[in-house]
């Protein structure tokens, strides 16, 4: 379980989180929702470690998130970053396993886990032998996830992993993403933007704005009750795909 008690971040003078008090419980899939700048991804890097908060707490399974080299809760969470973040000198299949070789797992036990997660994936040993420049966005996408699901973490954490993929790409993407999800027992937390997204992955969605929790809940919650006004006017503000009918007509 993750816990946050009344954090607050500050960028210069421009508070980023405030006052944020959350609990994502295991084996769900969390999704952090909101529009660009409200807070999602200082809660997600907070989460990972990689930045500290200027007050409250964050904690894994009652231990104190702490900012330190080597973090010493690396081993449960798996991050994937919004560009996948992966090596462009070093090959698909090097840059999945490069912390499984640095923490000296066994070569076989590597690629029994290579095969395992690639199936998933939907990865070819053919796409494992390229470099990421040779790969398109998706395959580079999954590889990320392949990498970031290696050491079997408790804990993935996913920034808007498909922001820049095309719809079709984006939309396979999302199913693969799904099925691997329900197949695993890792709790997952997710960035997006998209309500749609949300709605498709979450078991409960924390919506965000200008630092605040306006609402944590399942979809259903968002929809039918509403806790602020800003709740209904940031679900219905993306345009609907007009009906085939309607353009005919």
């Amino acid at each position: 379980m993750i816990e946050l008690s009344q954090v607050c971040k500050q960028y210069q003078t421009r508070a980023v989180l405030q006052n944020v008090t959350l609990t994502l419980h295991a084996s769900q899939t969390h999704v952090l929702l909101g529009a660009s700048g409200c807070g999602k991804t200082t809660l997600l890097r907070l989460i990972a470690g990689t930045i500290a908060p200027d007050s409250g707490t964050v904690t894994i399974d009652g231990s104190p998130v702490v900012v330190t080299d080597p973090c010493p809760l690396a081993a449960q969470v798996g991050y994937m970053t919004q560009e996948g973040g992966l090596f462009p000198h070093l090959t698909a299949e090097q840059n999945v396993t490069l912390m499984a070789r640095v923490r000296g797992m066994p070569k076989d036990a590597q690629q029994q886990r290579l095969d395992e997660l690639s199936t998933l994936a939907g990865l070819s040993r053919e796409h494992l032998s390229r470099y990421p420049s040779q790969l398109s966005g998706g395959q580079r996408q999954r590889v990320a996830l392949i990498r970031a699901l290696f050491q079997r973490p408790k804990y993935l954490l996913l920034d808007e992993p498909m922001a820049a993929l095309d719809p079709i790409m984006r939309r396979e993407l999302q199913t693969t993403l799904k099925q691997i999800f329900g197949g695993l027992r890792t709790t997952v937390i997710l960035v997006t933007h998209d309500v749609g997204e949300a709605a498709f992955f979450g078991d409960t969605i924390t919506l965000l704005h200008q630092g605040l929790v306006l609402q944590h809940g399942s979809f259903s919650d968002l929809v039918r009750r509403p806790l602020h006004p800003h709740v209904t006017t940031f679900l219905n503000a993306q345009r609907p795909v007009p009906q085939l009918g309607e353009l005919i007509e």
